[in-house]
């Protein structure tokens, strides 16, 4: 496991040589409650759970939480302080295998990620790097995110 200074990788062959190997865990960031509802507001999500702290307080996580995709979203930011690719001309999410949300965020909680590239698939338009993300949650015993993201690599 690599931690520390954020890894680049300057090249595919860099990134197939590190295939399997864990990166992080990276610093703890924590999630306000104003970051949560400026997700709420940019997606149409007010679900109480999420934006009215004084009903929350007496649900069944005792305070509100972050929404789930709010969590994965913040993975370039979580995963920016990890690793870095310096080969193509431009990197494009692609998309994600399979993420689940084992534990949710409770507001004022602070979460980290470690970042695993699992496959790298060369083709024409490009390189597809398949990274797994968990973001754990200081504390906790289950983790907040584990995801499988695709990252297009633009030649």
């Amino acid at each position: 496991m690599t931690t520390g200074a954020a890894t680049t990788f300057e090249s595919l062959d860099a990134l197939e040589a590190a295939l399997g190997t864990p990166i992080g865990p990276g610093e703890w960031m924590t999630v306000e409650q104003d970051r949560i509802d400026a997700f709420a507001e940019t997606t149409g999500d007010h679900q109480w759970i999420h934006v009215d702290p004084e009903r929350a307080a007496t649900g069944p996580y005792g305070a509100t939480i972050a929404h789930g995709y709010l969590t994965l979203s913040l993975l370039p930011i979580l995963g920016g302080g990890l690793y870095s690719i310096g080969t193509g001309s431009a990197r494009v999410n692609y998309g994600s295998n399979k993420v689940r949300f084992p534990s949710p965020v409770r507001v004022g909680s602070r979460i980290r990620a470690t970042a695993t590239p699992v496959a790298l698939e060369r083709k024409e338009a490009g390189a597809f790097l398949t990274t797994k993300f968990v973001v754990e949650i200081e504390g906790s015993d289950k983790p907040a995110c584990v995801a499988e993201v695709v990252t297009l690599i633009v030649p």
